[in-house]
């Protein structure tokens, strides 16, 4: 967290947690070799397993505290793409549903002391926003075929607009996938490194007080900011799909 400098100071290194790690010892990574990323992404889908499958198995009429997560959780995410995409996207409710339980679960996860919030590296949102971006053009292409491209022809502007409109609209999607990822990922690593800074100074007797009061603070809102920060990335994969089932502007 905090190592005293040999002229008695104290260094601060809060970009350390983010460090990958091979689980068995060595330094070197190979695209095979089991990480402490990997340790959380299984312990994040283990967690959404026993919380939608098992929790929820005993369908009771008086919920347990497991089933009624699981209930407001599916609740909250068909509501929100029946809303936000149209009743004709609800096919894809299963696929959206996954997405905001691992990713959800995984911030909170990353709250955890000692824990690793593999949502804080772009490595693991780019592949989720990639597999987005991916499914929406697919759909797009396959329920409207050539009239997909009409997202980028805007016809409410004036004539003479519309070619530039459309590279900047095609500009503009072909960017998503990366606004995508790093939003969510930008946002968990710039918290939790704020949070490390405090605790660092927490080793300061005269501050400790003022940061242990700081790290509070920042772990409350943390916990928002992993809320929310799954709903932005749901609602805009709604939006995305919206935009292939319905491309015209």
């Amino acid at each position: 967290m905090a190592d005293e400098a040999h002229g008695g100071g104290i260094q601060i290194h809060p970009m350390d947690q983010f460090v990958v790690k091979p689980l068995f010892g060595g330094d070197t990574v190979h695209w095979y070799t089991p990480t402490n990323v990997t340790l959380w992404m299984a312990l994040t889908v283990l967690v959404v397993i026993l919380l939608l499958v098992v929790g929820s198995r005993g369908r009771a009429i008086i919920p347990s505290r497991g089933q009624s997560i699981a209930e407001l959780a599916y609740g909250f995410v068909y509501k929100m793409v029946e809303d936000v995409a149209g009743k004709d996207a609800l096919k894809f409710f299963p696929y959206i549903m996954t997405l905001f339980m691992f990713i959800a679960t995984a911030n909170i996860l990353g709250l955890l002391p000692m824990s690793f919030t593999t949502t804080s590296h772009v490595a693991v949102t780019a592949v989720l926003a990639l597999a987005v971006f991916i499914t929406v053009t697919v759909v797009g292409f396959v329920k409207n075929g050539a009239k997909f491209l009409e997202l980028f022809w805007v016809k409410s502007a004036p004539l003479a607009l519309r070619p530039i409109l459309a590279i900047i609209e095609l500009i503009s999607y072909f960017v998503r996938p990366v606004s995508h990822s790093i939003r969510l990922a930008g946002n968990l690593m710039a918290g939790h490194a704020v949070i490390k800074v405090f605790a660092g100074f927490a080793a300061i007797l005269a501050v400790a007080p003022f940061s242990i009061l700081a790290i509070t603070a920042m772990y409350g809102l943390e916990l928002l900011v992993a809320f929310v920060q799954a709903y932005v990335f749901t609602i805009l994969t709604c939006v995305y799909l919206k935009d292939a089932l319905h491309p015209s502007h």
